[in-house]
């Protein structure tokens, strides 16, 4: 079961309730339980603590949300990447998936081994491959997305690998735009600098992104950055 809202906002409610009425908090926090469908709150924060990293981070992910998710080649930034789409599926109906790096077939083998039939005429999903994928690309094709949909793309690096396309600076303050104003949470992957060391600290952070051209990298609303199977999420300014 999704929450209405990320687990901290029932946190917040559950403390405002507990003042407003005079009642005790763990009270309150066993009413908005209750309200999202659970028994007790223990019961509510023990699902959540099992959950998988994708959905703990979709939970945490706002429409209007444009978010970095970086890795180092393969520590998992692209298996991520199709979870958060196989996750927001469960609620949306719609999600999308664009890709310089994969084939369509590629995808369509991928998400099927998350249970997800991405082949289908029918599918909630668009996938996309073409060699056109960039922001004004990707901007074009979810005019008409509902409120709500997630899309990731597949990567940042290579928006403006064809020179024909506009600057990746101008690419991501145009995606920065589109996605508060349509109400879309879009997640674009990057790489991380081969510099980055582990030794030298377990995570990558927003310094290390590579990047080959330079972008203001405050237009990403929130970041997530993997590494050895650990994965930490941030609220960017």
């Amino acid at each position: 079961m999704r929450l209405s809202v990320p687990i901290y906002q029932l946190k917040k409610q559950a403390k405002v309730q507990s003042r407003q009425y005079g009642v005790a908090l763990n009270k309150a926090l066993d009413d908005l339980a209750k309200k999202e469908g659970f028994a007790s709150w223990s019961l509510l924060a023990k699902r959540h603590a099992n959950r998988s990293p994708a959905a703990i981070i979709l939970q945490n992910l706002s429409p209007g949300d444009l978010v970095l998710l970086g890795a180092r080649p393969g520590h998992g930034k692209t298996l991520l990447g199709l979870e958060l789409i196989a996750e927001a599926l469960k609620y949306q109906a719609h999600a999308a998936f664009y890709s310089l790096e994969y084939t369509n077939s590629e995808l369509v083998e991928r998400f099927a081994a998350l249970n997800v039939d991405a082949g289908s005429a029918s599918s909630a999903l668009t996938l996309d491959t073409s060699d056109d994928i960039c922001a004004d690309h990707v901007i074009k094709q979810l005019s008409q997305a509902p409120h709500g949909t997630v899309v990731v793309i597949d990567y940042l690096q290579l928006l403006d690998q064809n020179r024909a396309k506009p600057a990746l600076a101008a690419q991501v303050s145009t995606l920065r735009s589109f996605a508060r104003t349509a109400g879309i949470t879009i997640v674009v992957l990057s790489q991380i600098d081969r510099l980055y060391d582990l030794a030298t600290k377990p995570l990558p952070d927003i310094l290390d992104v590579r990047l080959p051209n330079p972008i203001d990298l405050k237009l990403f609303t929130k970041t997530v950055f993997i590494n050895d199977g650990k994965v930490d999420l941030q609220t960017t300014g």
